[in-house]
């Protein structure tokens, strides 16, 4: 006769139903509520919103910005985990820590302080006007506002799996006459691959939906360095919901067919790593 094993928490039954409406309220509820609105348009009607000029525009700004965002984040963030687990500095405790102020730090807050920074007038894009580097008010101080905030994604999603690696096997490597470049990129880099692309993931959406730090070195121009949230933002406070759950159904479906598209490639990756064990 099977048995349950007896655990510190209560049983399946219970802690499973109670993720259950957790997760219910809180996620799948708004979800279901915003694709509700969307499917009130009539499929004309919602190409319509979503293909307009200043819609399409949007969509194209947020997608740019967000892309290099998490190209600067993937490379930035993935040296600052390496060194991070791999190095042994005064005030090395003190640069783990800084790498959650994004988390705790409101966005309003990080764009002021991004603004008074790299404005005309402010402590380093003063120097970088007259050189013709424009950060404020354009496309580049979007990019810069959404790597600020999704960083923390990147760093702690990647420092856990190389704290994790064994060292034997990078000296292993190197006894076989194997170069720094081929141990890294056939050894460390293969095993935390899928912890790599999940954090890029996860920091290509919240750029996705950012805001608060965004509008206040963006310049918020039509058609130029408007984003897709703050359109959304435009639209609910004229009482346009239909196009407000339009655009936000858009970003909605980018945002999982990309977390699609990643977990497919852990998926491979997982199975190449097993195969390669075996």
């Amino acid at each position: 006769m099977f048995r349950w094993k007896k655990r510190a928490l209560p049983g399946l039954g219970l802690t499973l139903g109670t993720t259950g409406v957790y997760l219910a309220l809180i996620v799948l509820l708004p979800v279901a509520a915003l694709l509700m609105k969307a499917a009130s348009l009539s499929p004309s009607e919602f190409f319509a919103i979503i293909s307009s000029p200043r819609a399409l525009a949007s969509f194209r700004v947020t997608l740019s910005a967000a892309f290099y965002a998490t190209i600067f984040n993937g490379v930035f963030g993935l040296l600052l985990a390496w060194i991070i687990v791999r190095y042994e500095f005064p005030g090395r405790r003190l640069l783990d820590a800084l790498v959650d102020l994004p988390f705790a730090l409101p966005t309003a807050v990080a764009g002021i302080a991004l603004t008074a920074l790299f404005s005309r007038n402010g402590m380093i894009g003063q120097y970088l006007e007259p050189l013709g580097i424009k950060i404020a008010y354009a496309p580049a101080g979007i990019a810069l506002a959404m790597a600020f905030t999704s960083l923390p994604f990147i760093v702690r999603s990647v420092q856990p799996v190389l704290e994790d690696i064994d060292i034997a096997t990078e000296e292993a490597g190197r006894s076989l006459g194997a170069s720094d470049l081929v141990i890294f990129l056939r050894v460390i880099f293969p095993a935390i691959l899928p912890a790599f692309l999940a954090g890029c993931t996860l920091g290509f959406a919240r750029s996705l939906g950012e805001f608060g730090a965004v509008i206040f070195i963006a310049g918020n121009l039509p058609l130029q360095t408007e984003i897709t949230a703050l359109l959304i933002f435009i639209r609910l406070e004229e009482f346009d919901y239909q196009a407000a759950a339009a655009y936000a159904t858009v970003l909605l479906i980018m945002a999982f067919a990309l977390m699609f598209v990643t977990n497919l490639i852990q998926m491979w990756q997982l199975r190449y790593t097993k195969k390669a064990d075996a």
